[in-house]
Formats: structure tokens, C-alpha cells, sequence
């Protein structure tokens, strides 16, 4: 029986990696994206080129409409199947000082990453349970363990993903499902061009950004029959920069 694992967001950035970390550890992969096709399309090249396969899925994960609609699909055209790892990495950022943030944005934002974390994974628990077998990973930030000035919205999803991991965790532990979350701090991705990368890394001990791979990598442990007693933790991707 094949492996599936579904990415959101796994378009680009740290999604494709995970994507094809995952691809990697012998797992199909279900890429989600919302709206660029072309870069989901490279990503399931790099999954073939690792030697497995996937499915692309259009669907907006703030939608409960949408993501239902996409994930009941996959499962009548694979009866036999089912998602046993789910990562839920799409998230936007709309940064502004609350002063200033208009009310879009902040709903936005909310709807994106703590709506998208709810929507993708409360219709796969039923499987995960009934197979008695699943991982949850949850892309949190740095932001949403200690606030960042600028992104209250921001902050307030990754927090608000982080408690709702934690007492997922204990929900479904006796299930043989675990739910955990990454914080990753400073990465190179598209989210982090235009940040002065050079005054940011004095603050930071290892002296750099970190990369999408090494995300992926502790991604792809917590995806693992290994990490089978890892469960409602946050781990921090963030090169010293202690929270």
C-alpha cells in the first residue's frame, strides 16, 4: 500500500522542501497551492525525480468549503487509501503595526493559518484513527512564541496553532497519532526577501538565516515511526535565537 502525505502550501519555500524531504522518506505526495500552478508543477518534478509520485490539489485553505470539497475528492478516487501525514505549512504574512492594520488583514491572515490548520485536518482525523496512525505537523513561527512587533496578526495565528496542537495532541495519543508543530525563526525563503538579513544576523548565534532543508529535516523526523513518543511539542528551528 502506497504512503500519502499531504503539503500546503508546498508549492515553493519550505513546502517544497518538505515535499520532497518527505518524497524522499518513500511517501506520495499531495502538493496543495492556490494559485501557482507552475510552481506546484516543479515541485511535483523534484517528488518524481526522488522517485515517487502525488496529485496536485487546488484549494484555498481558508475555505472549509474548498478543502473539503478537494480532500473528499482524493479519498473517492482512492478508496483504499488514506493521508496519514498531514503538514500544514501554508500561511501568508500581511505585517503592519495594529495601529495601522486594516481589519482584512488581520482576518486574513487568521483565516489562512489557524483557519487552514482546522480546516485541512479535523476532516482526516477519522481515518488517522480508524487506520491508528498518523502525523501532524504543524508549521508554527518564532513569531507565535514571542510576538513580533509588526505582526500581531502573525503572532496570533502561530500562537493560536500552537495551543490548538497541544490539546489535539492529547485528544488522539492513545490513537497513535501525534501532533506537533515547528518554529522556525530566520529562513531563506520568499517571505523573508527584503528583511536586512546582514543587522538581523547579529542577533542571531549561529550568524545566518537557516535553510528550507534544514526545516524539512525535522519535519520528516517528526513524520517518522521513530518520533512515536514525540507529541504536542513545538521545536525551534532558529539557530540560537532562544524564545
Amino acid at each position: 500500500m502506497a504512503k500519502y502525505a499531504l503539503v500546503t502550501g508546498g508549492s515553493r519555500g519550505i513546502g517544497r522542501a518538505v515535499a520532497v524531504r518527505l518524497a524522499k522518506a518513500g511517501y506520495n505526495i499531495l502538493i496543495n497551492y492556490v494559485s501557482r500552478i507552475g510552481e506546484a508543477e516543479k515541485t511535483m518534478a523534484l517528488i518524481r525525480e526522488a522517485g515517487q509520485d502525488g496529485e496536485i490539489l487546488q484549494f484555498d485553505v481558508a475555505s472549509a468549503e474548498e478543502t473539503r470539497k478537494a480532500l473528499e475528492g482524493w479519498q473517492a478516487r482512492n478508496p483504499e487509501e488514506y493521508i496519514e501525514v498531514i503538514v500544514n505549512n501554508a500561511g501568508i504574512r500581511r505585517d503592519n503595526i495594529m495601529a495601522l492594520m486594516p481589519e482584512d488583514d488581520w482576518n486574513r491572515v487568521l483565516q489562512v493559518s489557524l483557519g487552514g490548520f482546522f480546516n485541512v485536518t479535523q476532516p482526516l482525523l477519522a481515518p488517522m484513527m480508524r487506520r491508528k496512525y498518523g502525523r501532524i505537523i504543524s508549521m508554527a513561527s518564532v513569531s507565535g512564541l514571542m510576538g513580533m512587533q509588526g505582526q500581531a496578526n502573525y503572532s496570533a495565528a502561530k500562537a493560536g496553532i500552537i495551543s490548538a496542537s497541544k490539546a489535539l495532541a492529547k485528544e488522539i495519543a492513545r490513537k497513535n497519532i501525534t501532533v506537533n508543530c515547528v518554529a522556525p525563526g530566520f529562513i531563506k525563503t520568499d517571505m523573508t526577501e527584503g528583511l536586512d538579513e546582514a543587522t538581523l544576523c547579529r542577533n542571531i548565534p549561529a550568524g545566518r538565516f537557516g535553510t528550507v532543508e534544514e526545516v524539512a529535516d525535522v519535519v520528516a523526523f517528526l513524520a517518522s515511526p521513530e518520533a512515536s513518543y514525540v507529541t504536542g511539542n513545538v521545536i525551534s528551528i532558529n539557530g540560537g535565537l532562544y524564545t
